[in-house]
């Protein structure tokens, strides 16, 4: 096959977005790739089209992504196109290459230190120097805190003012954070080892202070391509512009709805920032969703659409490719075990059905929530597997809060409800039942513990009579042994932010409360919004068929909790307009309940007359009082004439509405809940009349009352 035929075939079904970011001349590119646009796809086909014309050298290409598992996908695409030598790594990967090659010039002939595989040993030693005494949990706080000052190019002596700056909620006082920073890397530097970031670090001082290296490296890559440039921090920034020394032969590829990781030093600044940075830079937008159907699609668009702040600039509606499907459904529950085991019998249902449990995922946004979907399915006889975390009774805060109940056995009281006792001997571990400490690790372990006590609280109140801590704790190891049971294939349980990256054929989005989806620990808008940003990833994991549900308490009798107010209107999602008009589809969707948002404060509405104002009844009022009160002697009159009640015509609570809103289109007269077509039909232009300021007199004559 000649040259040219060869990188035809490259360009062969690609649809024209693609091929626009795939032929674009060298220098910087921008591609903004949407969920299951194909990007992977795009970003090596520009690779071997451009070695395949001959306007670059595969072995002079350096493609950088940020797990292993792209990174080998990349290699594998790129060698079924025809094209060799290309380093795809991820940024440690790569820095790893470079620094232990030019170890020997830049170390005077030492070796690389060794590098640590994780900072939690070191951490505690470096706590216990300054006189903290930081647990496990602790001292993974720490070591994240660390890492993301690090990430982020601040030093020991700047942390208590960069962490203010960047509202970081600290597990401990900045400044103890601080002095635990500084022993840290004292404690390296004295023991001669060097952990993750200090090894890009070297990297770039290896290319920055060493002409010679900087010429050596700068020669053996000339094009790169950075894969999801919107998870880069800034010490991968800094590495990055080292290797390019000024030059702009730079594709990245980027979703800034996909920003989930800000929390650990990433930022989407860089790909925001992009055609500001770099002058007459291309940008190309994939936004064919061949992975999702146009239902799924439409949720996805429907959510990110109320999305605000920086990212939002980026916002990309997609557009799906494949045939249309099941709308997604929207279940609500009484309680969490409830809604686990309606997940569970319905993952039964569809494997039972011919779909294969690898295909199937439950996502939620805490790992604490996996222990209620684990029993579920295991009761329902449905094989799991957890991704990315430590399943529920393995997790060593729980094998150590279940030793302390056993031992509790022994001296509980036995008039002491169950709850409390297991309250009780969870202090023993540590816990306690006020607010969760700060830190992503520490409130992690608090959760897990809460999650014990929630279940002696589900237990007692499940048992017919006063269930003493002996039982319970037996009930605890029947489940721990349950669970425990190897799968090879099953359901993947998984948190949202596990999932990115990953794709299911049926996807259940579960716990979408508020308080959980958003957490309550999102304080700020900023962090708000990235909490919309996970459950918009969440949505796009879906291929076919999408649930979201959420339970009105935690447990049985517990205190009422209301819906996400990221959950859209879903008669917007179906994608119906782009996928068949009025057919059926359109008219199932027409049947399904509307989820309507507060336009306030955007939280989903149950309540009929929350429904009708379109707002919480927390929430401000701005209604218009003049024109309430012409809405309500209008009402008189045709109740009067037509000799019915008052709220035959309008109930009170649609005059406030109407009074509130202010519809001026009969689309925003029919918005409002409670006005149907009939209504629309007698009273709409009277109404509408109304609302634009008609008098009484003029719409309704007094005469008509006394008829």
């Amino acid at each position: 096959m000649g040259v040219h035929s060869a990188a035809e075939r490259v360009l062969a079904g690609l649809d024209p977005e693609q091929r626009s970011a795939v032929t674009a001349p060298a220098g910087p590119v921008c591609i903004l790739a949407g969920a299951g646009t194909g990007k992977t796809r795009a970003v090596t086909s520009r690779i071997a089209y451009r070695a395949l014309t001959g306007d670059i050298a595969g072995r002079h290409v350096l493609a950088v992504t940020f797990t292993a598992r792209a990174a080998a996908e990349m290699r594998s695409r790129l060698t079924v196109l025809g094209v060799q030598g290309v380093q795809a790594r991820t940024f440690h990967a790569a820095a790893l290459r470079q620094v232990r090659y030019f170890a020997p010039r830049l170390l005077a002939g030492r070796a690389m230190p060794e590098l640590l595989d994780s900072k939690v040993r070191v951490v505690t030693l470096a706590a216990a120097k300054v006189g903290l005494r930081a647990d496990r949990a602790a001292a993974r706080d720490l070591s994240a805190e660390i890492e993301w000052a690090k990430s982020s190019l601040v030093e020991p002596g700047e942390y208590v003012v960069a962490a203010a700056k960047a509202l970081r909620e600290t597990p401990y006082e900045p400044a103890r954070v601080a002095d635990v920073f500084d022993a840290y890397e004292r404690l390296k530097r004295g023991n001669g080892v060097i952990d993750f970031e200090d090894m890009l670090r070297a990297a770039v001082w290896g290319i920055e202070e060493h002409p010679d290296v900087a010429e050596q490296v700068r020669n053996q890559y000339r094009h790169f391509v950075v894969d999801e440039y919107q998870d880069v921090n800034p010490l991968q920034q800094r590495l990055l512009e080292a290797w390019l020394g000024g030059r702009d032969d730079l594709t990245v590829v980027g979703d800034a709805s996909q920003t989930i990781y800000s929390f650990t030093g990433a930022t989407s600044s860089y790909l925001v920032d992009f055609p500001r940075l770099h002058r007459g830079a291309t940008v190309v937008r994939l936004v064919r969703d061949y992975r999702s159907t146009p239902q799924v699609v439409g949720l996805a668009n429907a959510v990110i659409s109320q999305a605000r702040g920086t990212e939002a600039r980026l916002r990309l509606e997609l557009h799906g490719q494949r045939r249309p499907g099941p709308e997604p459904e929207l279940r609500i529950f009484t309680d969490e075990p409830a809604e686990a085991n309606a997940v569970a019998a319905r993952c039964r249902a569809l494997v039972a059905g011919g779909t294969p449990a690898r295909e199937i995922a439950v996502l939620f946004r805490t790992n604490a929530q996996s222990e209620a979907y684990e029993k579920a399915l295991s009761e329902a006889g449905v094989p799991y597997v957890l991704q990315g975390a430590e399943r529920f009774f393995e997790r060593p805060e729980v094998r150590q809060a279940m030793i302390a109940l056993r031992a509790a056995t022994r001296s509980a009281d036995a008039g002491t409800p169950l709850p409390a006792a297991v309250v009780e001997a969870l202090t023993a571990v540590g816990w306690a039942p006020d607010a969760p400490p700060p830190g992503g690790a520490a409130r992690e372990r608090w959760e897990a513990l809460a999650a014990l006590v929630q279940l002696a609280e589900e237990y007692a109140a499940q048992a017919e009579e006063e269930p003493g801590l002996t039982g319970f704790t037996e009930e605890l190891a029947r489940r721990a042994a349950q669970q425990h049971v190897p799968t090879v294939e099953g359901v993947t349980l998984a948190s949202l932010h596990s999932a990115k990256g990953l794709e299911w054929d049926a996807v259940f989005l579960v716990g979408l409360a508020e308080g959980t989806l958003p957490t309550t620990y999102a304080k700020t808008m900023e962090q708000v919004e990235e909490e919309r940003r996970l459950l918009y990833v969440g949505i796009t994991r879906a291929r076919e068929w999408l649930w979201l549900s959420y339970a009105t308490a935690r447990s049985p009798g517990g205190r009422a909790r209301r819906p996400s107010r990221f959950l859209p209107q879903l008669d917007r999602s179906g994608g119906g307009e782009r996928a068949g008009g009025g057919g059926p589809a359109r008219r199932a969707e027409r049947r399904r309940p509307q989820v309507v948002s507060c336009r306030i404060c955007g939280a989903t509405l149950l309540a009929g007359a929350d429904r009708k104002l379109g707002r919480c009844p927390t929430c401000p009022s701005d209604i218009d009082e003049e024109l309430y009160e012409r809405l309500r002697e209008w009402r008189q009159r045709v109740a009067g004439a037509q000799k019915v009640p008052a709220y035959v015509v309008f109930t009170d609570a649609t005059l406030t509405a109407l009074a509130e809103r202010k519809p001026g289109r009969t689309e925003e007269l029919v918005a409002i809940a409670g006005i149907g077509p009939r209504k629309v039909g007698l009273y709409g232009d009277t109404v509408l009349a109304l609302v634009a300021g008609a008098t009484v007199d003029e719409v309704c004559p007094q005469k008509t009352s006394e008829n």
